[in-house]
């Protein structure tokens, strides 16, 4: 098992989108958020702490369209209710909701800003772009999602947090101002689709690699705290990285723009609410202690339903 780089899109990336998502936003919204800043960077990690701990949460975070069948990303239903029909629940919740959960994010979030409740603004802004962030992931989008199937163990660390760990201070994150979502539900699945085309590559140019380069460079050891930990070499990482053509930048650019694009439409949708007067955000004592557990409890239980650790 390779340790450390095993979190969807790792710490690292999922608070890096958040951060970056900010810097889109319009002179109306930008005060509030970049006040705020810290908390949705910081907690941009909520949802996976809570895969540990609440019971539905996993399948929130992926969605596998290749066990619907060939082209199925193409052909699937949009919409919750369609797809319901077609698939009963207990089918989708098997294999992954991210579109649809973005969606129901989406009416929570304009709700919480309609109403200028600060708390839930910033919670529920941190929580949607996880799982956006998720929704641009190739390997959310299929069964073979830590390259299980192929004998391509590890692959999912791989690709959403050792390459952007190394790799990432050098792409190009200005995607420019955020803009309005005509149709939120339709844009969070052209998001899985744009994912979804890029995993032959993502799957493919790996063995090429890997049958290039000899298995004692393939990984490395490199400490980390109190730890020693195996990981995919900064060698065989490069390769890697070079052959994919700038991908995991562009699917990281994706994600900043479209949470942006989603934080700014339930703005709109809300009536554009002045949320200057309501940019101290201060949390209770009690609110502070259920995150601390969360955290504690994410720590403590590194166990996950669909095993992305293996």
């Amino acid at each position: 098992m390779l340790s450390g780089f095993n979190q969807y899109w790792g710490f690292y990336g999922h608070q890096k989108i958040n951060r970056l998502a900010v810097f889109t936003l319009p002179v109306e919204m930008i005060g509030f958020y970049k006040h705020n800043i810290r908390y949705l960077t910081e907690n941009a990690v909520n949802p996976d702490k809570r895969r540990y701990a609440v019971e539905g949460e996993a399948p929130r975070h992926f969605i596998d369209v290749d066990v619907y069948g060939d082209s199925a990303v193409y052909k699937m239903p949009r919409y919750w209710k369609n797809a319901e029909e077609k698939y009963t629940e207990d089918t989708l919740q098997a294999y992954g909701i991210v579109p649809w959960h973005v969606f129901r994010m989406k009416g929570w979030l304009t709700d919480a800003m309609r109403i200028r409740d600060g708390k839930s603004i910033l919670r529920l802004s941190a929580e949607i772009g996880h799982y956006i962030a998720d929704a641009n992931v190739p390997l959310h989008t299929t069964e073979n999602y830590n390259g299980q199937l192929t004998g391509q163990r590890g692959i999912h660390g791989l690709w959403e947090s050792r390459l952007p760990e190394l790799f990432s201070e050098d792409y190009d994150f200005f995607v420019g101002q955020a803009e309005y979502i005509d149709n939120p539900q339709l844009a969070i699945w052209q998001g899985v689709v744009h994912a979804h085309e890029a995993l032959d590559s993502v799957l493919s140019m790996e063995i090429v690699v890997s049958e290039k380069m000899k298995e004692d460079k393939k990984y490395s050891f490199e400490t980390r705290g109190n730890a020693t930990i195996k990981v995919y070499s900064r060698e065989f990482s490069k390769e890697y990285h070079q052959m994919l053509d700038g991908m995991v930048e562009l699917q990281m650019r994706r994600a900043v723009k479209m949470v942006g694009d989603f934080w700014y439409t339930c703005w709109v949708d809300a009536g554009q609410p002045d949320l200057q007067g309501i940019i101290d955000v201060e949390f209770t004592e009690e609110e502070l202690k259920t995150m601390k557990e969360e955290l504690k409890q994410w720590k403590e239980k590194r166990y996950n339903t669909r095993q992305h650790e293996d």
